[in-house]
């Protein structure tokens, strides 16, 4: 299928789509992933996969832009949710260096930035070792993927 839109839908309790994020959710406080709920993944899906990148980071490195704040994968295709601060799944690495979620935390004075989260459905319930980036998660999971959708949040910092 390739990294196309689907019907997928993706929201949170934390913030609307195209809201701000609350300042739980970032490195400016407690720094704790915010709940994501799915719905109507493609027929077939076997597992899921999360990401969060920040396109507008003022950073470019090895071909790539942005900056990546979670990669997640390994999620069971009955989950529909995962909660605050969940720990399902298996970690991948992100641009801070850590396993797990960090945060939006824009530059100073740099405005407003966006955030997508992406949930992709796959054909198949893959066994991916932990500490993955965004582009080997990407690479492995690509011809396995059925769908995908965003929801993108807002943060300028304080």
């Amino acid at each position: 299928m390739g990294f196309a839109l689907s019907t997928m839908q993706l929201s949170s309790s934390a913030f609307p789509a195209g809201g701000a994020i609350p300042s739980k959710h970032t490195g400016e406080g407690p720094d704790v992933s915010p709940e994501l709920t799915w719905s109507h993944a493609p027929e077939g899906t076997q597992s899921f996969a999360i990401i969060c990148h920040d396109p507008d980071a003022p950073l470019v490195k090895q071909a790539s832009y942005g900056y990546v704040h979670w990669v997640l994968y390994n999620l069971p295709g009955n989950v529909h949710q995962l909660a605050e601060a969940s720990s399902l799944g298996t970690q991948g690495v992100n641009d801070f260096g850590n396993l797990g979620y960090g945060g939006p935390m824009p530059p100073e004075g740099h405005g407003v930035h966006h955030y997508y989260f992406w949930v992709l459905a796959l054909n198949k319930q893959l066994d991916l070792p932990e500490g993955l980036t965004m582009a080997e998660l990407l690479e492995k999971t690509e011809p396995y993927l059925l769908g995908m959708n965003r929801l993108v949040g807002t943060y300028q910092r304080g």
